[in-house]
C-alpha cells in the first residue's frame, strides 16, 4: 500500500510539473490551494508533507529577489481578500464601532501592531498554538467585537487592549497560512514583511470599500446607532455561527 502511494504521488508531481512548467510561482500557490494529501499513516504523512515542503523552499529560492516578494504580498492579500472572511468581519466590527476617523485609526493600529508581533513569533516558530484552538478564540472576537458595538456609543478605554489582545491571536490565524508557504532562510525578513505588507493593503482595501460604499447608499446617515447597530448584530451572529462550527464540527 505505501509503494502505491509513493508512486501516486510521483504522478501527481509530474503532471503538476508538466501543467505549471512555464510558471513556478502558479505551481507553488496551486500546491498550496489545493491543500495536502492525507494519509492514514501519521508517519507517511509527515514525510509527505516535509517533502513537499523542501520542494516549494528549493523553487522558492530558486526564484529572484522580486518574485519572493511578489508571491508573498500577494499570500498576504489574498489572505485577507478573498479567504479571509472572518477577519475581514472582525475589521468591519472596528469600522462600525468608530463614529470618528481618529478612534478607527488607533484600533486599527493597536490590530496591526498585535498581529504583526505575533505573525513573526509564530513564523520563527517561537510560539505555536494549535489551529483548533486560535480559529474558534477569532470567531469568538468577532462576537466580542460586535457585543461592545451594541452596548457603547463610543469605544471604551479598554477597547484598544481588547482589539490588541485579539489582534496577537489574529497573527496566529495569519501565521498558518505563511507557514504552508513555508519561509526560505534567505531573506526571511523580507519575505516576512512582505506578507505582512499583503495583510495590511487587504485590511486597508477591506476599510476603504466599505467607507465609500457606506457614503453612497446612506449619505451622511451611515455615522448613526440605525446603520451600526444592525450592523453590529449581523456580524455577532456570522460570528456565532463560525465559533460554533469551529468548537464542534
Amino acid at each position: 500500500m505505501r509503494f502505491f502511494k509513493i508512486i501516486l504521488f510521483n504522478l501527481l508531481l509530474y503532471f503538476s510539473s508538466l501543467s505549471y512548467a512555464h510558471n513556478p510561482e502558479d505551481l507553488i500557490i496551486i500546491e498550496i490551494e489545493q491543500g495536502q494529501i492525507n494519509f492514514q499513516n501519521e508517519q507517511i504523512s509527515a514525510e509527505y508533507n516535509a517533502a513537499v515542503k523542501r520542494l516549494r523552499n528549493r523553487r522558492l529560492t530558486a526564484m529572484s529577489f522580486g518574485k519572493k516578494i511578489a508571491i508573498f504580498s500577494k499570500a498576504g492579500f489574498d489572505h485577507i481578500i478573498p479567504k479571509g472572511l472572518d477577519h475581514i468581519l472582525f475589521v468591519l466590527g472596528l469600522f462600525f464601532s468608530s463614529l470618528k476617523f481618529r478612534s478607527l485609526l488607533y484600533q486599527v493600529s493597536a490590530f496591526t501592531i498585535a498581529h504583526s508581533i505575533t505573525l513573526g513569533l509564530a513564523a520563527l516558530e517561537i510560539i505555536t498554538i494549535p489551529v483548533k484552538i486560535v480559529e474558534p478564540i477569532i470567531a469568538l472576537s468577532i462576537v466580542w467585537i460586535g457585543i461592545e458595538n451594541c452596548i457603547f456609543n463610543k469605544p471604551n478605554k479598554w477597547r484598544y487592549l481588547v482589539v490588541f489582545t485579539f489582534g496577537l491571536l489574529h497573527g496566529l490565524g495569519f501565521a498558518t497560512m505563511l507557514t504552508k508557504y513555508g519561509l526560505p532562510k534567505d531573506n526571511f525578513i523580507y519575505l516576512l514583511l512582505s506578507f505582512n505588507l499583503g495583510v495590511e493593503i487587504g485590511q486597508i482595501s477591506v476599510l476603504i470599500i466599505i467607507f465609500m460604499i457606506m457614503r453612497f447608499i446612506f449619505k451622511q446617515k451611515w455615522q448613526s446607532d440605525q446603520i451600526r447597530i444592525p450592523s453590529s448584530i449581523l456580524i455577532i451572529l456570522i460570528g456565532m455561527f463560525w465559533l460554533l462550527e469551529r468548537l464542534f464540527i
